[in-house]
């Protein structure tokens, strides 16, 4: 399979290998957790709801992070830990507790309007940042890729549903202002 990358090297892949190779969890899921706990939690989600409190200078708290409940979760047998989609465990506590119209509610999101339908001055921006000069020199995407991808900004879409265009361009973008 032929990547969209002009250059292809899957950093992320050996970075999450090697950490899969480290001692402290026997189980496949129990290193994919570990690897969430120790990076992904850190930098992530946690950090965006601190950052977007903090900013209008409100006090938020997750309450499933306490650390004496990430202990309990993390020794559960990782057949507990993928109970009713991952979630078994803590739904069963809740309930009698939490209405069930809570616990049993899809999933919902907060998307950036970017991130679904790219036009106007985001779409410009992206376009500016991925035809620049230094876009070109570093080679990282395909050209014919990226001419696609501009060509119908809002048709390609990652498997969360985000448009593709919005990945590259935000990509691009940190490149240019790590100088890299």
């Amino acid at each position: 399979m032929e990547s969209d990358l002009a250059v292809y090297h899957d950093a992320s892949r050996e970075y999450a290998a090697a950490r899969f190779a480290t001692d402290g969890a026997d189980e496949p899921l129990d290193r994919a957790l570990r690897l969430d706990t120790e990076v992904m939690l850190v930098d992530d989600p946690v950090k965006r709801v601190d950052n977007m409190t903090m900013a209008w200078g409100l006090e938020a708290r997750v309450p499933f992070l306490d650390h004496e409940l990430v202990e309990l979760a993390a020794a559960c047998p990782p057949e507990l830990k993928l109970v009713q989609g991952g979630k078994g465990v803590l739904k069963d506590a809740a309930r009698g507790v939490v209405p069930s119209e809570v616990i049993d509610r899809p999933k919902g999101s907060f998307p950036v309007p970017a991130l679904i339908h790219l036009e106007g001055p985001f779409l410009e921006f992206v376009r500016e940042a991925l035809l620049s000069p230094e876009a070109r020199a570093r080679g990282v995407f395909r050209r014919e890729y990226v001419d696609r991808l501009l060509a119908a900004p809002n048709d390609e879409r990652t498997p969360l549903g985000s448009s593709k265009l919005w990945q590259l361009g935000v990509l691009e973008l940190w490149l240019q202002a790590h100088d890299m």
